[in-house]
């Protein structure tokens, strides 16, 4: 591959979360009975009229935002005319020469080049065609038009990837930005995120773009980069063979790794493109535009690098805690509750983790993480204590403290009782005294850790130390 050079864009179709269809009123509901969420609109019956959904509009405008582009105030819906079974119409209805947006682009960190901006070429608005089912009837395809007309927004970008990992990164940052302004729900499983893939090699050094393929049938992100390295050693081997790379549509086979021609690739003359007379021109004020833009949340780089130097954060953790918005919100909410932002990020990453990861939620309520905080930094509940708290925590009402006193987890910082344990211990293990005594400092630990072990963990660890010294060297 050293002798070649991988070029890839991506076109991305998001499904935009909405309770109706882009241009009438059915559900976009998942996994309902086949052809249930239907009506002459989506069926192409004669008369039907289409009526653009306006928070589709909306949330694929707040993407465009998101990702830096230009947002156009006219822009015009075309009809793509070709015939497919699942496609009723005969045409569907998507932006052709004036999409909603333009020229944006996305940060992302390559794994072989650093920091770079993977260049957005177009956003655009369009209807989802129908699903063809070939595993339904024995020997025939089946037609679900359960789909047709779920609002999408198609987001290009430029030739600017140049491996699988940086494809995959671009992906992945992507989503997190998707997921931060509430656009989508960006579930490969159900068809809410999918990808194609334009792939195409040269030599390294030429500038000029050699004929591309595009790949489809990707349904993860590691598959894409599967597909992407699998076509790029295809397209290598025809031309060190002395052959042509011809510009076809390209299906990948998950289950050998491998691409195979599904039909000569399309032109957009192909498609014979034209405005929909059914619908006006989309407008947009400008005034309407920057409400969009005031709606957005911090993003995730900002956010990332709010939390390094507003509060402190290392890279580690303000990377985890800024990926998911729920995420950082919750950490934001217990630090604004009167934690430390230091030993929140701790303990949420430590432990409060596993619940968020299970469910993508926090049963816990951040005024009762920030109690709970505050016991250990009290030192009324040491860390583990605290561990063993929050489980109850995630499924009760109680209080932290009341669930410390009844757990028996309240550190015992009483210096009768603390130099009472220290004692007992000294007197169990003369041998590890005499070798402390010669000079095993070492040792301190394993005496802290008797002591923990005598007072059943409720001792004060911090408080048994200088009480340890001063019997030992005594």
């Amino acid at each position: 591959m050293s002798d070649w050079e991988m070029v890839v864009g991506l076109e991305v179709h998001v499904q935009l979360k909405t309770q109706s269809k882009m241009f009438c009123g059915c559900p976009t509901q998942y996994g309902g009975a086949p052809n249930t969420n239907v009506c002459p609109t989506c069926l192409g019956l004669p008369g039907s009229l289409p009526v653009p959904n306006h928070q589709a509009i909306v949330l694929a405008t707040r993407a465009a935002l998101a990702l830096g582009c230009t947002i156009h105030e006219t822009s015009i819906f075309a009809r793509k005319n070709y015939f497919y079974p699942d496609l009723p119409k005969g045409y569907q209805i998507s932006q052709f020469d004036r999409p909603l947006a333009t020229d944006g682009g996305v940060a992302i960190e390559s794994p072989e080049r650093g920091p770079m901006t993977v260049s957005i070429g177009r956003l655009h608005v369009e209807e989802d065609a129908g699903k063809s089912l070939h595993d339904r009837l024995p020997g025939r395809t089946a037609i679900d038009l359960n789909r047709a007309g779920t609002p999408l927004a198609e987001i290009v970008t430029g030739p600017d990837m140049r491996s699988p990992g940086e494809a995959r990164e671009y992906l992945r940052t992507l989503k997190q930005l998707l997921l931060y302004c509430e656009i989508s729900d960006c579930n490969m499983e159900e068809g809410s995120l999918r990808v194609d893939a334009n792939v195409s090699v040269r030599k390294p050094g030429e500038t000029a773009l050699r004929t591309k393929a595009e790949v489809k049938n990707m349904n993860s992100f590691a598959n894409v980069e599967r597909a992407l390295q699998a076509e790029s050693e295809r397209q290598i081997a025809i031309y060190e063979a002395g052959g042509q790379v011809q510009q076809v549509t390209l299906l990948f086979n998950a289950a050998d790794g491998t691409t195979r021609p599904l039909r000569s690739k399309e032109d957009s003359h192909d498609y014979r493109y034209f405005p929909d007379p059914d619908l006006p021109p989309l407008v947009l004020e400008q005034v309407w535009i920057a409400a969009r833009r005031s709606e957005l949340p911090e993003l995730p780089a900002a956010k990332k690098a709010r939390f390094s130097t507003e509060f402190g954060l290392p890279a580690y953790h303000a990377v985890t805690l800024s990926a998911e918005r729920g995420l950082a919100d919750y950490f934001e909410a217990v630090v604004a509750a009167g934690a430390d932002a230091k030993a929140t990020a701790d303990f949420i990453l430590e432990t409060a983790i596993g619940g968020w990861n299970a469910t993508g939620a926090f049963t816990v309520a951040a005024d009762r993480c920030a109690a709970l905080l505050a016991l250990v930094k009290a030192g009324t509940v040491s860390k583990q204590g605290a561990k063993q708290i929050w489980p109850v925590l995630e499924t009760g009402s109680e209080a932290p403290s009341a669930v410390a006193e009844r757990l028996g987890l309240v550190q015992v910082r009483d210096a009768g009782a603390l130099a009472g344990w220290v004692d007992e211990v000294i007197a169990a293990h003369p041998d590890e005294v005499a070798r402390f005594r010669g000079g095993e400092a070492k040792l301190t630990g394993f005496f802290v850790g008797q002591v923990m072990k005598k007072s059943q963990g409720k001792a004060d660890a911090k408080a048994i130390q200088p009480l340890l010294m001063a019997k030992l060297s005594g």
